[in-house]
C-alpha cells in the first residue's frame, strides 16, 4: 500500500481523491441533496481509508473502526437530540452527517451496515480468507454496496419495493464489476473475491489466482463473473426511469460507467489478473450518448 502512514484515528476525509467510476454529487445531481450525498460519500470512504489505506495493522484498523462506530452512533444521538456534535477524530465527516441526518433522517442501520461490511474486509483479508459462492459474495455487497443506492432513494423520497430491489441489483452489480476491475490490485493485497465455488467450475486453482497466472481457465472464469455483473446491472438498469430530472441523469451514467468497465474488461479479453482497466476523459461521450439512449 503506497499511502504514506496515517494512524486509523486520524483519517480525514477532505484528503479524498480516489478515482470512482461513477460520478458522485456532481453537477447532475440535484442542488439541495449534493451537501447530503458528499457527507454519505465522505462518510463512507473514510471508513474505507480505514480499513484498507496505509500500513496499520488489523488490530489497529478494528480498533479505529470501533471508535468510529462509535462516533456514529453519537452522530445520530446529536441529531434525534437537537444537540451538537461531540467531539471525535473525524469533525469533517460527523459535523456534515449530523446535518443530514437532521434534515434528511437518514436510516442510521444502513449506515451501520457499511461498516459491518469494512470489519468484514479486515477480518476476511487478515485471515486469508475469500468466499464460498456467489451467495455469500452478494450478501457482502448488501452491506457493502447496496446501503448506499438506498440512502439514496431515501434523499429521492423512493421507498416502494421494485425501486429497492433494483437498486440492490445496480449497487451489487457495481461492487462486482469493481472486483473484477480490481483483481490485479485487490489480490496482492490479500482479498479474494473470486469464489471457491466458480473456481471449482471452471477448474481454477486457488494459487494460480494468488500467482495471478492468465491461464485460458481462468480467463473464462472472470469472463463469466463479468457477464453476471452485467446481466444484475441490467436488471436493475429500468430504475432510472424512476428518478425525475437530474437525479434520474446521474443514476444513468452511473449505470452506463459500470457497463463501460465491462466492456473495456472485455476489450482485455478478461485478462484483469494483471491489469486494471479504468474510464478516461475520453469516455464521457459515449457514457452521455448511451445514458441518452436508455
Amino acid at each position: 500500500m503506497s499511502s504514506p502512514s496515517v494512524p486509523p484515528s486520524s483519517a480525514v476525509a477532505s484528503a479524498v481523491t480516489h478515482y470512482e467510476n461513477f460520478p458522485v454529487a456532481s453537477w447532475l445531481c440535484p442542488p439541495h441533496l449534493r451537501a447530503p450525498i458528499a457527507a454519505i460519500y465522505h462518510f463512507a470512504r473514510t471508513a474505507d481509508d480505514i480499513a484498507d489505506e496505509g500500513d496499520a495493522t488489523p488490530a489497529q484498523r478494528l480498533d479505529a473502526l470501533r471508535d468510529y462506530r462509535t462516533a456514529l452512533q453519537a452522530c445520530g444521538e446529536a441529531a434525534a437530540n437537537g444537540t451538537a456534535m461531540p467531539h471525535s477524530a473525524w469533525p469533517q465527516v460527523f459535523a456534515p452527517l449530523r446535518q443530514a441526518l437532521v434534515q434528511h433522517q437518514l436510516p442510521l442501520p444502513l449506515l451501520h451496515a457499511l461498516l459491518d461490511a469494512f470489519v468484514q474486509d479486515i477480518e476476511k483479508t487478515r485471515d486469508g480468507a475469500g468466499y464460498a459462492d456467489e451467495a455469500e459474495l452478494l450478501d457482502y455487497c448488501a452491506r457493502s454496496a447496496n446501503p448506499v443506492g438506498r440512502l439514496l432513494l431515501h434523499l429521492y423520497g423512493v421507498d416502494d419495493a421494485n425501486a429497492l430491489a433494483q437498486s440492490d441489483a445496480i449497487c451489487s452489480a457495481l461492487q462486482l464489476i469493481n472486483f473484477w476491475q480490481d483483481l490485479s490490485v485487490d489480490i496482492p493485497r490479500g482479498r479474494y473475491y473470486l469464489t471457491q465455488a466458480d473456481r471449482a467450475r471452471f477448474g481454477v486453482p486457488q494459487a494460480d489466482i494468488l500467482a495471478r497466472r492468465q491461464t485460458a481457465d481462468a480467463t473464462k472464469l472472470i469472463a463469466s463473473c463479468a457477464d453476471s455483473a452485467r446481466a444484475l446491472m441490467l436488471k436493475g438498469a429500468p430504475l432510472v426511469h424512476r428518478l425525475p430530472g437530474r437525479a434520474g441523469w446521474e443514476l444513468r451514467l452511473v449505470v452506463q460507467g459500470g457497463l463501460r468497465i465491462l466492456d473495456k474488461i472485455a476489450a482485455l479479453h478478461h485478462a484483469t489478473l494483471n491489469r486494471r482497466p479504468v474510464l478516461r476523459t475520453w469516455d464521457f461521450p459515449l457514457l452521455l450518448w448511451r445514458a441518452a439512449r436508455m
